[in-house]
């Protein structure tokens, strides 16, 4: 017997639990996401309108992911229904780009978690962010396109239409240059020439058109090139007019007063190089270069530039200051505060599943200044093999975490009820429109409700209870074939595909 077919007979049109990553499961994205939620919920999520930060930890399979995706689900509610205090969204899941450069700068991958330091988290977010925010000014859409297109869940493409307009009736009614004032239009420049990094195109051009769209004026910053100039031109009118014109311009001091006239042009190239220099080398999750960098911060002027913060030292106060900027262009798009989604932290390469490099990357974001920062929330979804170093950190750590603070969750434990519940609701979404089936639908009467709870509780995670259930599924009708079916899974059947499954669950991972 087909297993397609065990389910039309409950009027099911599709497997409910073949998927076993939120990340690609159609049946949470399109109908669970909203409804189906951890007990924690309120706690974890929190009020969008004022984001706070929460550290969750769970194992494999208990939902970190799916969390994710309904916190950003419910922070594109909000905007929907708040235009003017919206939440600026940061995925921050994927390590790789910015562990490959780190590991590019430290040079030996023994020694890039002892090196990874607070300050590059804030690098690599600043650059997720920013490169996010040049993204939606320049293509005029949405400033949380890239997370929503990846995440998007709305069956009718209402909700999608609906926020897609925020930013272009911001576009329609003002121009960049009427949003931002000068200094914003500075600190947006300034900080898409350090952390902007798209690929679309070049450094220079990508940078020019966000220029011109703010309309931040650059003629100031030829002010030195006009000078040398000028005194050049003026040298060789007077070698002209009162000649010999050869023995002029072979003289030295005829050069030397055209050299001198260029003199400003070389000590602010030279200031420019020099800061470029230590931007790039202290940015050590970044992607750039410091000829590109300087060509573009010649285009700044003097005045621009002085008393700003760089990050071209290895230590966070300047990074904090940057964030501030970060911030106030924001807010100036109708931003309230922000929200980063800190996951997949054990999936990086260098990573490799390591629990202790887990630690060494997490622990410097651990840090009570910048996670309770105003108008900026963490929610952080770790695995829970990190919990068993946190209970063995010393007081310092824990003055500096303050995780009492931070809405810590220490497992994502699930009941044997919550995960009934969460099979009922798939079940529910699959079944064709005015059919009402159950999970208990399924079994003979040897099966109690009693007794699925407690096997649901053994298996303690949603991506169990689907593996599990699929492979439960699969058994049953591997026993019957399609010309005398039976559509009841006995108690035989059940217990002995759980006492086989559980065996192997405790083999790989043995918790």
């Amino acid at each position: 017997m087909k297993v397609q077919t065990f389910l039309n007979h409950y009027g099911i049109h599709m497997n409910p639990f073949v998927e076993e990553d939120a990340q690609t499961d159609p049946v949470f994205k399109k109908h669970c996401l909203l409804g189906t939620h951890h007990p924690s919920w309120d706690k974890i999520c929190g009020d969008p309108g004022d984001p706070s930060t929460s550290l969750v930890f769970g194992e494999k399979g208990a939902g970190k992911t799916a969390l994710k995706l309904q916190i950003i689900r419910s922070l594109q509610r909000h905007n929907e229904e708040h235009p003017s205090e919206k939440v600026f969204i940061i995925s921050y899941d994927n390590f790789n780009p910015f562990l490959d450069r780190f590991l590019g700068r430290v040079g030996r991958p023994d020694r890039v978690f002892k090196k990874w330091k607070l300050w590059d988290h804030i690098d690599a977010i600043l650059s997720l962010g920013i490169t996010q925010l040049v993204d939606g000014l320049l293509k005029q859409e949405k400033l949380n396109a890239p997370v929503a297109a990846t995440h998007s869940m709305d069956t009718s493409g209402e909700s999608k239409e609906k926020s897609s307009t925020n930013y272009q009736e911001l576009s329609q009614n003002k121009s960049l240059s009427e949003v931002f004032d000068g200094p914003q239009r500075r600190d947006l420049l300034l900080l898409a020439a350090i952390y902007d990094q798209s690929m679309e195109e070049s450094l220079r051009t990508r940078w020019g058109r966000l220029r011109k769209k703010v309309k931040y004026p650059i003629w100031m910053s030829y002010w030195d090139r006009a000078v040398g100039g000028a005194i050049a031109l003026v040298m060789g009118i007077l070698a002209l007019s009162w000649g010999p014109f050869f023995a002029w311009i072979s003289s030295w001091w005829f050069l030397g007063i055209i050299a001198a006239g260029f003199l400003p042009l070389l000590f602010r190239f030279l200031r420019r190089w020099w800061l470029s220099r230590g931007i790039v080398r202290h940015v050590r999750t970044g992607l750039r270069d410091i000829w590109p960098l300087t060509q573009i911060l010649m285009k700044i002027s003097g005045d621009d530039l002085s008393n700003q913060p760089f990050p071209n030292t290895f230590r966070s106060d300047d990074r904090y200051e940057l964030l501030l900027k970060f911030k106030g262009l924001l807010q100036a798009l109708d931003y309230e505060s922000i929200v980063v989604l800190m996951d997949r932290v054990d999936e990086p390469n260098l990573v490799g599943g390591s629990a202790e490099r887990m630690r060494d990357l997490v622990w410097p974001i651990l840090d009570n200044k910048l996670l309770k920062q105003d108008n900026l929330g963490f929610k952080m979804l770790l695995p829970v093999e990190l919990v068993y170093y946190i209970d063995r950190e010393d007081r310092d750590f824990h003055q500096r975490a303050r995780l009492d603070k931070q809405n810590f969750t220490r497992t994502l434990d699930w009941t044997g009820e919550a995960l009934y519940d969460v099979a009922n609701a798939r079940l529910k979404a699959c079944a064709v429109p005015g059919k009402e089936v159950t999970l208990r639908d399924w079994f003979d009467d040897g099966i109690t409700e009693q007794r699925l709870l407690e096997a649901f509780r053994s298996l303690r995670v949603p991506r169990h209870l689907f593996q599990f259930l699929y492979r439960l599924l699969v058994a049953h009708c591997n026993s019957y074939t399609d010309d005398q079916p039976e559509w009841k899974i006995s108690k035989e059947s059940f217990e002995s595909t759980l006492t086989i499954y559980r065996r192997d669950q405790e083999a790989f991972s043995p918790l």
